[in-house]
């Protein structure tokens, strides 16, 4: 753990205290369904909503909520939404109906969506320069252990208990974080205007919803159904109508400049395709286990342990990665992923499957930490809240399409649903992985060679060289 003020630790510590019950949630609650649905009387077709009400919460929410803390100050949002968070947990350990319980994962999505983006903007404004990634890192580490331990916590945890402690154990969670976070230093964009771009902020949060819906329901719907069509064209009329009003407010919610950052762009749209290929990862490795080669779901499990402790530990390490060589970096991993899992189907030994997964599951983790540590290092930390919103926004939404694809590989029931639908999904993930790698290296390379050439204006391409030195735009 990093040492340094009092302030500086105890925003660390909340933030990654915050960070684990998200992540935990996320996975914990997809075995206990069947438990739920005993207990609370509900069919199978309705009990999904436990898991999508949050999902879809969280990702609708996050873009407005990291630029509100810009404007209204980081160390209050990340309080109210820790606060929101513990409350709705008691309320989802509480329902006594799944409406009930649905409602609380909806608030309880909310309160996720302020404390992952203002908590990264936080620690970005809070440590210095050559600290924040290190500091970012420690915080998505949390996040990593939750992910890989989630399912095996919240089968547990129902077995032994109920369920419901899957939400109890987020109450005490949740309120010493809040402690922690309301003792950290305060910090918000001063040079903006205190007015909230209302109308912007319900244009970007109906169309995300639209795409959430879209995401979600795609799959049972059917892609091609005349209700997913109608969901697609409303999100994009929502979106244009979104842009041409940012372009237009003096004062807007998401400033349009920040998609001209090229390393800003390149760096969100990676990590977008890395968190769907980990969603895909997460989920169809554990399934080609017990399909192709034949092992029951408890060994499994067991097996899967070391791809998933490979990827908890990557968040420091990805800390350590400096600015200017993050491109590069998350090309290289991209690339590396993309081979491993296009290979993952041809191999023939169970040991050197799993060696090889266990090293994917390193490099996915070090991809997904990456993204988020180096867009906070190509931004002015005093928008870190808007840009932390933008970049959890499209990869989330990204996450969220790699579950819907994810379902192809499964039965109703959640086996597998045969060793070749495993194998095309591995394939596919890899494919789509080292194209994002080859595709982020040429844009990496010509970038380079446009600057030692001349190529780009002489003091764009210092600005570019100044901001990989110090972390900003």
């Amino acid at each position: 753990m990093l040492k340094g003020p009092p302030g500086q630790r105890r925003a660390l510590a909340a933030v990654a205290l915050g960070v684990f019950c998200i992540q935990l949630d996320a996975f914990a609650l997809n075995l206990a369904l069947p438990s739920i649905g005993h207990d609370l009387g509900a069919s199978t077709g309705s009990l999904q909503w436990a898991v999508s009400a949050y999902l879809l919460s969280t990702g609708t929410l996050m873009l407005g909520a990291g630029r509100l803390s810009d404007l209204w100050g980081r160390r209050r949002l990340l309080v109210v939404g820790l606060a929101l968070f513990g409350a709705s947990s008691l309320a989802c350990a509480t329902a006594p109906s799944l409406p009930l319980l649905v409602g609380a994962r909806v608030a309880q999505g909310a309160g996720a969506s302020l404390i992952m983006p203002v908590g990264l903007a936080l620690l970005t404004n809070v440590y210095p320069a050559d600290q924040r990634g290190r500091a970012t890192g420690w915080a998505l580490g949390m996040g990593g252990v939750a992910t890989a331990c989630g399912p095996f916590v919240g089968g547990a945890l129902t077995e032994a208990a109920s369920w419901r402690a899957i939400f109890w154990i987020n109450v005490p969670l949740a309120v010493a974080a809040a402690v922690w976070a309301s003792r950290t230093p305060g910090s918000r964009d001063t040079a903006a205007a205190p007015a909230v771009d209302w109308r912007g902020l319900a244009f970007a949060t109906a169309a995300l919803a639209a795409v959430a819906v879209f995401v979600e329901r795609g799959p049972v719907w059917g892609w091609t159904s005349p209700r997913d069509g109608l969901v697609l064209a409303a999100a994009a009329v929502l979106l244009v109508a979104f842009v041409r009003h940012e372009g237009r407010v003096a004062d807007p919610l998401v400033n349009l400049g920040l998609f001209r950052n090229g390393p800003f762009v390149v760096l969100t749209v990676a990590g977008a395709v890395a968190n769907a290929a980990t969603v895909l990862f997460l989920f169809v490795v554990p399934l080609a286990l017990q399909g192709s080669w034949g092992l029951t779901a408890f060994a499994a499990g067991v097996a899967f342990l070391a791809p998933a402790a490979m990827m908890a530990v990557a968040g420091p390490l990805a800390g350590r990665v400096t600015p200017g060589a993050a491109v590069n970096v998350m090309a290289l991993l991209l690339a590396l992923a993309g081979g491993m899992l296009c290979a993952a189907p041809a191999i023939g030994a169970l040991p050197v499957h799993l060696a090889t997964m266990t090293v994917c599951g390193g490099v996915l983790g070090l991809a997904n930490a990456l993204t988020l540590i180096a867009t906070q290092a190509v931004i002015r930390p005093e928008r870190a809240g808007e840009a932390s919103g933008v970049t959890k926004t499209v990869i989330t939404v990204a996450a969220g399409l790699g579950v819907a694809l994810s379902g192809a590989v499964a039965d109703p029931d959640g086996r597998p649903a045969s060793s070749a639908a495993a194998d095309h999904a591995l394939t596919a993930t890899g494919l789509a992985a080292l194209a994002a790698g080859l595709l982020l290296g040429v844009w990496s390379a010509a970038r380079a060679w446009a600057d030692r050439t001349g190529r780009t204006r002489p003091e764009a391409g210092r600005t570019r060289r100044a901001m990989a030195r110090t972390g900003r735009r």
